[in-house]
C-alpha cells in the first residue's frame, strides 16, 4: 500500500469516525466514504458499542417545510451554503455546518430537531433540486420550501408561526409536572 492511499484511507476513516459521533446512519457512510460495509458497521460498533441501527433513511420533502424543521433546516442549510460559497469542500463543509448547527441550538428539551441524517438528507434534496430557498416577504429571510412553490407572498413560520405552535406533547407533559409541584393556593 503506497503512502498516498495510506493517507486517503485514514482520512476515510477518521471522517467516518466524525460522522458516526454526530449520529450518522450507515447509509450516509456508505455514500460519504469509500470504505467497506463491513469495515463501517465494526467502525460504528467500535465508536458506539453498539450495531448500527436498520432502516430506511427519511425520503419525503414534505418534513422539512414543517414548522419547526423548516426553521432549524433553514437555519443549517444557510449555514451550510456559506461554507460551500467561501470555497468549501462539500463533505467537509457539512460536517462543520453541522456542528455550528448544534452549537447554535443545542437539544431542545432533550430532544435535537434536525440530526445529522436529516440534514445530510436535506442537502441531497437541493442538491436533487426537490428543494429550494424562497424569501419571505416580512423579514427578508430564506427559508426552505419546495422547488417550484409559489414564492409570491411567502410568510415564514417565524413571522407568522401556526396557532400550536411550540405546543409539542413533551411539552405539555413538563408543564403538567411544573403545576403539580407548585403548593397548592389558598383561598383568600
Amino acid at each position: 500500500m503506497s503512502d498516498k492511499s495510506l493517507v486517503t484511507e485514514m482520512q476515510q476513516v477518521q471522517l467516518a469516525i466524525e460522522l458516526i459521533e454526530l449520529g450518522a446512519r450507515l447509509q450516509v457512510l456508505e455514500t460519504e466514504t469509500s470504505l467497506s460495509r463491513g469495515r463501517l458497521i465494526r467502525l460504528y460498533k467500535e465508536v458506539r458499542g453498539a450495531s448500527p441501527p436498520k432502516g430506511m433513511l427519511p425520503f419525503s420533502t414534505d418534513w422539512f417545510v414543517t414548522w419547526l424543521p423548516n426553521i432549524h433546516s433553514s437555519l443549517f442549510y444557510g449555514i451550510y451554503r456559506s461554507l460551500m460559497d467561501i470555497g468549501g469542500h462539500r463533505i467537509d463543509a457539512f460536517v462543520k455546518a453541522y456542528r455550528l448547527y448544534l452549537e447554535q441550538v443545542g437539544d431542545q428539551d432533550g430532544e435535537l430537531v434536525l440530526g445529522l441524517t436529516r440534514a445530510w438528507t436535506l442537502v441531497r434534496f437541493f442538491e436533487s433540486d426537490m428543494l429550494e430557498l424562497i424569501r419571505c416577504s416580512c423579514c427578508s429571510g430564506e427559508f426552505v420550501a419546495h422547488s417550484h412553490a409559489p414564492a409570491q407572498q411567502y410568510v415564514c413560520g417565524i413571522c407568522q408561526p401556526p396557532s400550536r405552535a411550540g405546543k409539542t406533547l413533551k411539552r405539555r407533559d413538563i408543564d403538567a409536572q411544573l403545576l403539580a409541584s407548585l403548593p397548592p393556593m389558598r383561598k383568600v
